[in-house]
C-alpha cells in the first residue's frame, strides 16, 4: 500500500512536469488562446525535415517524445495494473489531450509527429512494467 502511494505522489509530480514542459512552458498567457496555432496531419513531414537539417534536433525530438512518455505507461501499469493495451490508449489520449491544449493555448504546434512516438514511449514504459516473476 505505501509503495502505491509514492508511485501515485511520483505520477502526479511526472504529469506536473509533463504539462509544464509541453503546455504550460514560459510565455504561457491564456490571452494567447487560438492565436498563431498551427495544425500538422502529415505524418513524419516535419520530422522528414527536421532530420534532413539537424540530426541532433531529429534526436532530440523524436527520441525525447518516446523517452518522456514513457513514464506515463510505466507509472500507470503498475499503479492501475491494466493491459499495456489499454495503457497505451491512454497515453494515445493524453497526447491528444496535450497537443490540443498546445493549439488551444498558442504554445506548440498540433502535429501527428508527436502522438505517434508518445504513444510509442507509452507502449514501451508499460511493457517494461511487467514484473518479471
Amino acid at each position: 500500500m505505501k509503495k502505491k502511494v509514492i508511485l501515485i505522489i511520483i505520477f502526479i509530480a511526472y504529469l506536473a512536469v509533463l504539462l509544464r514542459i509541453t503546455v504550460f512552458r514560459s510565455g504561457f498567457d491564456f490571452s494567447n488562446a487560438f492565436s498563431g496555432s498551427e495544425i500538422n496531419l502529415v505524418p513524419f513531414a516535419d520530422l522528414v525535415n527536421v532530420f534532413i537539417a539537424d540530426k541532433r534536433a531529429f534526436i532530440y525530438l523524436f527520441f525525447g517524445n518516446i523517452l518522456w512518455f514513457a513514464p506515463f505507461g510505466f507509472l500507470l501499469r503498475r499503479i492501475t495494473g491494466i493491459t499495456a493495451a489499454k495503457t497505451m490508449l491512454l497515453g494515445l489520449l493524453l497526447s491528444l489531450c496535450i497537443e490540443t491544449m498546445q493549439f488551444i493555448f498558442g504554445t506548440g504546434v498540433f502535429e501527428i509527429d508527436d502522438l505517434i512516438p508518445n504513444t510509442v514511449g507509452t507502449l514501451s514504459g508499460a511493457v517494461l512494467s511487467i514484473k518479471r516473476e
